[in-house]
């Protein structure tokens, strides 16, 4: 969510500038060591296990962790049919995971023959995220999508005079608000549960992980003029990261502050198995 996407420095929209005219090539690949252990689990069964992670970072995606083949046991996967080439890094091979009675297709793949940039992708292993049960850096569970390095969260109180209105209806009204400043996204603030009119919402089967924050859920806003979708929810089970607050609040239609902006936010539905090539997890909302 930094080097490689939305405002970073080598995302689509830079936010800062360079004092030289840079040539990227597209994508741009970064490929770099990850200091801790990495492991993922299937069926209970220990994938991989490994001290030698590579971490690539790819314009506009996600980054994906990758692993010296040597640390992802073999005997789990059989060659699938599919191959294809993927921009940038050059022919895949798509591998299926077994394991008892389970089948989980097309669960990793590795570049059978790298382009001539990417030959550092040659004898790694990409799994996809979502075929895992379970994701570990050293001890700690992970969520969502590998952690980025470059990617920074930062939760401020703030006494602004926050005030979220939709089609005319106010919502919430604080000066008690949580500001969240979180790496190339925009700014977004979390109120208590008391300054937010809850009789104006109604839950929402939407769900939500992020890597950083934890678990959030929605609801919709009913007012008498319009239905429309917010991205207000607790965070039931938040991560080890700085916690906001107990409520989030953020609408997706107009919300605004007496000194800025509060930027509108869609509800997003429950991250499932990703449909691009590579199968790279998605970001986060929220």
């Amino acid at each position: 969510m930094s080097l490689t996407m939305r405002t970073g420095p080598f995302g689509a929209q830079p936010a800062g500038r360079f004092n030289a005219t840079l040539s990227r090539p597209d994508p741009l690949l970064y490929f770099e060591p990850v200091p801790a252990r990495i492991r993922a689990l299937l069926e209970g069964e220990t994938v991989v296990d490994s001290r030698r992670a590579m971490l690539l970072h790819e314009s506009g995606h996600l980054p994906v962790y990758w692993f010296p083949a040597g640390d992802v046991r073999g005997g789990l996967f059989v060659a699938s049919q599919r191959r294809e080439e993927q921009r940038g890094k050059g022919l895949a091979a798509y591998l299926d995971a077994r394991i008892g009675t389970r089948t989980v297709p097309e669960a990793a793949w590795e570049i059978e023959r790298p382009d001539e940039s990417a030959g550092f992708l040659a004898g790694h292993v990409a799994l996809q995220w979502d075929a895992m049960d379970e994701w570990f850096a050293e001890d700690e569970q992970l969520f969502g999508h590998p952690r980025d390095p470059y990617s920074r969260i930062e939760v401020l109180r703030t006494t602004r005079h926050v005030r979220v209105s939709v089609d005319g209806h106010v919502l919430a009204d604080s000066r008690r608000a949580r500001m969240l400043l979180e790496t190339n996204l925009p700014v977004r603030f979390y109120l208590p549960a008391g300054d937010v009119r809850t009789d104006l919402l109604v839950p929402s089967s939407n769900r939500s992980r992020c890597a950083y924050k934890g678990s959030a859920a929605y609801w919709h806003v009913r007012v008498a003029t319009a239905s429309s979708t917010t991205s207000c929810g607790p965070i039931p089970s938040p991560s080890t990261t700085p916690r906001a607050s107990a409520t989030s609040c953020a609408s997706s239609t107009s919300a605004s502050t007496s000194s800025s902006t509060a930027s509108p936010r869609p509800a997003r539905r429950p991250s499932g198995r990703a449909t691009t090539a590579s199968r790279e997890p998605r970001p986060c909302a929220g």
